[in-house]
């Protein structure tokens, strides 16, 4: 089993910056495809963001495209979102997940997910 908790969420301003942690414990990470995916309020889950185990692969959502980062530290069993350049419509609750499979955009390919942090951007 993976416990997944997500940290650093919290309201900012329009253009503003925020960066999201999420902590594995119970397996190293280094056996995992991590992914953000994010809900906003009424809206369905949606892929936000991966890296493959090494950190060599990544791929983002078009809507993040050129603002969002994602890293790992498997080291440290923590993956990271850097957001940049942040809108209103980022707003949503963002949720790190892991999955032992290849990376992919599917949520329900991701079996161990965290209890999501909430972003909130004001304009």
């Amino acid at each position: 089993q993976v416990q997944l908790v997500e940290s650093g969420g919290g309201l900012v301003q329009a253009g503003g910056s925020l960066g999201l942690s999420c902590a594995a414990s119970g397996r190293t990470l280094s056996n995992y495809a991590m992914a953000w995916f994010r809900q906003a309020p009424g809206k369905e889950r949606e892929f936000v963001t991966h890296i493959s185990w090494t950190g060599d692969r990544t791929s983002y959502a078009d809507s993040v495209k050129g603002r969002f980062t994602i890293s790992r530290d498997n080291a440290k069993n923590t993956v990271y979102l850097q957001m940049n350049s942040l809108k209103p419509e980022d707003t949503a609750v963002y949720y790190c997940a892991a999955t032992s499979l290849i990376m992919t955009t599917m949520a329900r390919s991701y079996a161990y997910w965290g209890q999501g942090t909430r972003v909130t951007v004001s304009s």
